[in-house]
């Protein structure tokens, strides 16, 4: 029997004012009408305190930052550390998404450090992992997304690594439209969590959550979330329409 949490994971990215946070935050709760389901909004940092207020009193609902710096504290001029995230209440931080890596240069090392600082803090890391085009094409997907996952977490202990969620996330499907068939996300999902049970055995396999991520709407979510190794989404540009993200909550 499936362990897992059904998770449904927004990244607002660097979207929305703080009024218009604040508002659809408020709509997407109102919406929901599920309590099965654990729904994480990952949003700019302005918005994470105003968050914890409205979010906290709902059990089922999360806050997560967008990244966060890998040192405890320092002299880093517009980055926000572990502890000043926790403090404000987030639950999780999203690492690793390819816009951090493409844009930032984010690499395996510092990702691995980052995930030792969320942890530390008693936050999740969502780990973002996932193939460009190219990538796809010459066949050697699984490959790549394997070492992205062994990298950066693989150094963990089994405890510390049953409080990760990982999001596969094709490069190729983020904000194109395009979309990885359910058979595709599927598959890749299987190979994650067939590494995850080579390094950590049976049980933490099963019990560690596998988005995907690529253009998930309210037309495809059902399909992609009924693939038996595909525990839910990180959804992006749906996810600031309050009316879709709650379709998307409601397709498990």
């Amino acid at each position: 029997m499936k362990k897992r949490r059904n998770i449904a994971a927004g990244n607002w990215k660097m979207n929305l004012t703080y009024k218009e946070g604040r508002l659809l935050a408020r709509k997407i709760v109102d919406g929901t009408g599920r309590s099965d389901v654990t729904v994480i909004l990952g949003v700019p940092a302005i918005h994470l305190k105003a968050m914890e207020s409205i979010l906290g009193g709902v059990s089922n609902f999360k806050t997560a930052a967008q990244n966060c710096h890998h040192e405890e504290k320092g002299a880093y001029t517009g980055e926000l550390s572990a502890a000043q995230l926790k403090s404000v209440g987030t639950d999780c931080v999203i690492l690793g998404h390819s816009e951090r890596r493409e844009y930032f240069n984010e690499d395996a090392e510092l990702l691995a450090k980052k995930v030792d600082i969320v942890l530390k803090h008693g936050m999740e890391p969502i780990f973002c992992c996932g193939e460009k085009l190219d990538i796809r094409e010459k066949g050697t997907h699984v490959e790549l997304v394997s070492k992205q996952v062994k990298d950066a977490l693989f150094h963990l202990t089994d405890e510390q690594f049953r409080k990760v969620v990982i999001a596969y996330e094709p490069v190729w499907a983020i904000g194109t439209g395009k979309t990885a068939s359910p058979a595709q996300a599927q598959d890749m999902h299987k190979a994650i969590r067939d590494l995850i049970r080579e390094k950590y055995g049976e049980e933490t396999a099963n019990l560690t959550s596998i988005l995907y991520g690529g253009s998930v709407k309210p037309a495809n979510a059902e399909e992609i979330f009924s693939q038996p190794d595909v525990d839910g989404g990180l959804v992006g540009g749906a996810s600031l329409k309050a009316g879709d993200f709650t379709k998307i909550i409601k397709a498990f």
